[in-house]
């Protein structure tokens, strides 16, 4: 079976002494339970695994039950240490101040019991850690599979990655289109909203944000503005209750908003947002048009491997110290601003027969970036880029 990296490096902190709890944190369908899973075999102490996926919300003493039942089977195992890995963690109410309770009394106790905790809904993982259990843990991200992994996992060609992205359920069925389509939105997609989003957070709107999800995927790669959204919508809303709704997809990892790069921190954050899925294959479900139909269409395909790329570039700022923008002045473009520290890179892709992009040449005039690099024929291949890290732009 193929193992993820983030396998190696959490059997290297299970050999650690007790030190932090280790969160696993990441969209639906990447390999979270997997990768547990694959992690308990290789231990060699004993590891207790449960999921709060079918538990009450209001049951906070299950974590307790949970965690006693950990503590009993390491004292009779007769070992020097035990784990225990909780699933599903956001779905109990005041998970938070649970697991801070149950962690600090096994290290007054000096009780060596080591815990993993894995989630889905990043907004609530990261209000319960940063509210109650600062300086307790440590953040592993797992985010959507990458073109190397796809590829070495299930054998998909850079076009078939494309096209169909990174979510490893769905690989066998990509020969099926219609299959696959309906696999990703009812599954994956609608799973998430249901379950991660209106489930765990209030939305007075559901049908609302639904419709966001939709048109901003279709419009993945394309600066468009949320009162023009807004005209497109049959449920009445304002601006300020779509840029909620489009966090709470943010963290669900599915679509981004990503701002305009200015120096102006305040013009940054008031910029009209530029569309971005977190997963090629939410681009693809809502086209009009089969894979085969869009590889056909240089125009088409640009916008796709546009998208490919952008789902790139997302997926290392949740693994590394990078941030992602868009850039535009007036007529000129540049599809990607990365920011690294201080450092500025601007990024276009060009995987049609035009190679030329103007809005390079102003923006390195204007910012005076690090460097400018350019994604296409005359530039890096799009699938070298998207087989390399995007740190080495740097």
């Amino acid at each position: 079976m193929f193992q993820r990296k983030e396998l190696s490096l959490l059997r290297g902190r299970m050999d650690e002494p007790r030190r932090f709890m280790q969160v696993l944190m990441g969209p639906r369908q990447v390999g979270k339970t997997t990768l547990v899973r694959q992690l308990i075999p290789q231990l060699p102490f004993p590891a207790q695994y449960v999921s709060a996926d079918a538990v009450s919300a209001a049951n906070a003493a299950w974590i307790a039950q949970q965690w006693e039942a950990a503590r009993f089977q390491l004292r009779n195992s007769g070992d020097q240490q035990g784990l225990l890995i909780i699933d599903e963690i956001q779905k109990i109410d005041n998970w938070a101040e649970q697991v801070k309770a149950e962690w600090d009394q096994d290290t007054f106790n000096q009780i060596p019991l080591k815990v993993i905790l894995l989630g889905s809904a990043r907004l609530l993982l990261q209000r319960g850690l940063s509210e109650s259990l600062a300086g307790r843990f440590e953040l592993l991200p797992l985010t959507h599979w990458s073109l190397v992994e796809m590829e070495a996992a299930f054998g998909l060609t850079a076009d078939e990655f494309v096209w169909f992205g990174g979510y490893p359920g769905a690989a066998s069925l990509i020969h099926e289109p219609d299959r696959w389509r309906d696999y990703v939105l009812n599954s994956l997609v609608e799973t998430t909203v249901s379950k991660d989003i209106l489930m765990m957070t209030r939305v007075d709107k559901p049908a609302l944000l639904r419709q966001l999800f939709e048109l901003g995927c279709s419009y993945s790669g394309q600066i468009l503005s949320y009162t023009k959204l807004l005209g497109q919508l049959q449920d009445a809303g304002n601006t300020t209750t779509l840029s909620h709704y489009a966090q709470l997809l943010d963290s669900a990892g599915l679509l981004s908003s990503l701002e305009k790069y200015a120096v102006d921190k305040a013009r940054q954050r008031g910029s009209i947002p530029k569309w971005q899925v977190q997963n090629s294959a939410l681009f693809s479900i809502f086209s009009p048009y089969t894979f085969e139909q869009v590889r056909a269409n240089p125009v088409e395909w640009g916008r796709w491997v546009e998208t490919a790329i952008g789902v790139h570039l997302s997926r290392a700022t949740q693994l590394s110290n990078l941030k992602l923008f868009y850039w535009r002045e007036g007529n000129d473009e540049v599809d990607f601003v990365l920011q690294r520290n201080n450092q500025v890179a601007g990024l276009e892709v060009k995987s049609g027969r035009r190679q030329s992009a103007p809005g390079m040449v102003t923006f390195q005039h204007k910012v005076r970036p690090h460097k400018v690099v350019l994604v296409g024929q005359s530039g890096i291949p799009w699938v070298d880029f998207l087989r390399a890290d995007p740190l080495s732009v740097f």
